[in-house]
């Protein structure tokens, strides 16, 4: 009979389960809500380690059922409220903060938080750019049980968790500008970010249509994206056309792709032969590598708008329009959230223009002083009613 350890081997010990396997020789797994300390799980793992081979396989209960007092239930002590329990968050980054608005304001907001709350406490890890390592990284900071919940923000990042989840049972995840639900231990939160490019689509073509010194007659809007996947290809990438196509019917978009969200020189070589096809207003998602795109339309002429944060300190005149994504702002709503008990896991929470957490940077003088006032008065009355809600679409499926 083949030797059940060396196969795998899961046997439930009251509240505490023991895994074995040859590509992870031992893991100690406590049910929802019940773990140990790093140090008590550390000295557990190399009890058990030394014991693999050895056949007194009862040896194995006996140690489990010494650390079983250790696993206690996460609550609050007896009269202590909700909020005032202690709060541990790792704030994963699935890349660096340099560069990229949406993990540096996640960053932001939770740090904030933790300063508010003393019973609060904040790592940021930055997972670096190769994705991967993401999964077995995230795997390796959550082995200790020392985090209450995960926070992260990438649209890939809901299928990685699932499977670490799987592991580690206990463990929450909360995402934001990502979209799935279903599963206990993930709850999400999905930028309606069709929204936000309809209406940037929107002014790159009211710009490529006007007589701004960079615009010519070419009717050709440019897209430089790092990667894709499906949220880009399926709603950003459509809506920013769609947007452009209500001021310009015949515009055609030019989308490139870059292959990584570091390389600033090849984003600056595919803008350079964007402008050469024509392009004369651009948009990206593409991190730190946009840094390329920018260089380029400074040096070459032509004009950008931009997802998600205030960038028109970077090319003052070249950069016209920012739109506004409000991660702080949720980072911190999410945290409350999770010190009162009330994240809704299994579910998926739609933030767009109308909720708050979406919009336009109109009163900064990268906007202000660098347009016509024509452009600025119909875009103004169109996202006037893009807010009441009287500017109709269809947001493609996913």
């Amino acid at each position: 009979m083949q030797d059940n350890l060396s196969a795998g081997w899961l046997r439930s010990v009251d509240s505490t389960s023991v895994f074995v396997s040859p590509q992870r020789p031992l893991r100690l797994v406590c049910t929802i809500q019940m773990q140990l300390s790093l140090p008590q799980y550390t000295i557990l793992e190399n009890c058990l380690t030394r014991l693999y081979h050895t056949p007194m396989r009862i040896m194995l209960f006996l140690v489990c059922m010494a650390f079983l007092p250790a696993c206690t239930a996460k609550k609050p002590a007896a009269g202590q409220p909700e909020q005032d329990k202690p709060l541990s968050v790792l704030v994963y980054i699935t890349g660096v903060l340099a560069g990229s608005p949406s993990y540096e304001m996640l960053a932001a907001g939770a740090q904030e938080f933790a300063a508010e709350h003393d019973n609060v406490k904040v790592k940021i890890y930055e997972a670096g750019f190769n994705q991967a390592e993401w999964e077995e990284q995230l795997r390796s900071m959550v082995a200790g049980g020392e985090y209450d919940v995960v926070l992260g923000s990438n649209p890939s990042l809901p299928e990685i968790c699932a499977n670490v989840g799987k592991t580690f049972p206990a463990q929450k995840f909360i995402i934001t500008d990502a979209q799935y639900s279903g599963n206990p231990q993930i709850s999400a939160y999905l930028y309606n970010q069709y929204e936000q490019a309809l209406f940037l689509g929107y002014l790159a073509a009211l710009v490529s249509a006007s007589t701004m010194p960079h615009a010519n007659d070419a009717k050709r809007i440019g897209f430089i994206a790092a990667q894709e996947f499906p949220l880009l290809s399926r709603q950003i990438v459509p809506g920013f056309l769609e947007g452009a196509r209500r001021v310009e019917p015949d515009i055609e978009l030019d989308f490139r792709v870059i292959g990584n969200w570091y390389d600033a020189n090849k984003a600056a070589d595919l803008a350079s032969a964007m402008i050469n096809a024509g392009a004369d207003v651009f948009t990206s998602i593409a991190g730190g590598a946009a840094q390329g795109l920018v260089r380029t339309i400074k040096e070459r002429g032509a004009y950008a708008v931009n997802f998600n944060t205030n960038d028109y300190s970077q090319a003052p005149g070249f950069i016209v329009g920012c739109g506004i994504m409000e991660q702080k702002k949720l980072t911190k709503e999410i945290l409350a959230g999770v010190l009162a008990g009330k994240i809704p896991y299994g579910t998926c929470q739609t933030a767009g223009v109308r909720e708050g957490y979406l919009d336009f940077i109109f009163d900064d003088a990268g906007y202000r002083d660098y347009l016509p006032v024509a452009i600025k008065e119909q875009f103004g009355a169109f996202m006037d009613d893009f807010r009441a809600g009287r500017i109709e679409y269809t947001v493609p499926p996913m």
